[in-house]
């Protein structure tokens, strides 16, 4: 390896210490809200409150986590919620048809890959920018689900499927423990691994590294696959959860996972981020989203209440990594 690639995949020592300054931050901001929202609210320290927390937290990481990889890059993946759509409702039709979760599971994180990996394609060999072939694939795929589904809605899953979404594990809901692995696999594939290094490299500079002998295209193939299944894998919970698939399950999505990403500190334009820092982003949106929940807020306020948030977070970070320079 030149010394070049070396410089191009392993980030400077203060870049690190400052990523870890603001997932502190982070940390703060969202133990601040827990305090807040006790004092608010009765019903906030509540067991089932929090356990119900932690499973929003978890759903919202699991699309957020694999879209963090595409935003490293100075990318974007639009097509999120879609692709959870369409993975849900050819799952749910699987597991129909055969009577086997399991198969029903592998085809649905199949479908999530395959739409990443098509997401990525474009990107690559098209040349086409992120947003825009993201955005179309969105339009594609709405398209696909509402004409495969033909208004109809798939529901009655078997109950040892439903438990995945819904099920308990020594007192804590299945989610969150599939949360913590991913969680750690996540972390330690960005932070640990050579691939990750690299994708840091390409969001940082691209010119740079490719100049450095990184195989830029490759890896971008990688991350908008695994974005994509991790979309597969939130169509599964989700599936789970609701105990039924409809065209329309994952129009809400797409926003709250990129707002997730942003609060936690992922910069649009590349090289900056966590997935640790997404999944705080996660639950700081969770905590905001049910806080309004328990003082009977109107639904009505959560979208601007969200936008507000995602703006002071991205600006806060900007201004305090400007300082750190």
């Amino acid at each position: 390896m030149t010394d070049i690639t070396k410089e191009a995949i392993v980030p400077p020592r203060s870049f690190l210490s400052q990523d870890a300054i603001q997932v502190f931050y982070r940390l703060l901001a969202a133990l601040l809200i827990c305090a807040v929202l006790a004092v608010l609210s009765d019903s906030f320290l509540s067991l089932g409150n929090i356990l119900n927390v932690l499973r929003q937290a978890s759903l919202t990481f699991f699309i957020a986590s694999g879209l963090t990889l595409v935003v490293l890059t100075a990318g974007l993946d639009l097509s999120v919620g879609a692709n959870v759509a369409l993975s849900a409702c050819i799952a749910g039709t699987v597991i129909h048809k055969t009577g086997s979760p399991a198969l029903g599971i592998l085809t649905g994180l199949a479908c999530g890959g395959i739409v990443g990996l098509l997401n990525g394609v474009m990107v690559t060999a098209l040349r086409i920018p992120s947003f825009i072939a993201t955005y179309g694939m969105l339009w594609v795929l709405n398209g696909l689900t509402y004409w495969y589904m033909a208004g109809e809605t798939l529901h009655g899953f078997p109950a040892g499927f439903r438990q995945i979404g819904s099920g308990y594990l020594f007192g804590l809901p299945i989610p969150v423990y599939l949360l913590l692995v991913f969680l750690g696999i996540g972390t330690l594939f960005a932070q640990r691994t050579i691939w990750g290094q690299e994708i840091y490299a390409i969001g940082a500079n691209p010119v740079a590294a490719r100049l450095s002998g990184i195989p830029v295209a490759r890896r971008l193939l990688l991350v908008y696959a695994v974005s994509g299944t991790m979309a597969g894998l939130a169509s599964i919970i989700f599936l789970s959860r609701l105990n039924s698939a409809e065209a329309d399950i994952g129009e809400s999505l797409t926003l709250p996972a990129i707002a997730a990403v942003l609060i936690g500190g992922t910069s649009l334009f590349g090289g900056v981020g966590t997935v640790f820092g997404t999944f705080i982003g996660a639950l700081i949106l969770t905590l905001v989203l049910n806080g309004m929940n328990l003082l009977s807020v109107s639904a009505n306020w959560q979208p601007l209440v969200t936008g507000v948030i995602v703006i002071l977070a991205v600006w806060l970070d900007m201004k305090t990594r400007r300082r750190a320079q």
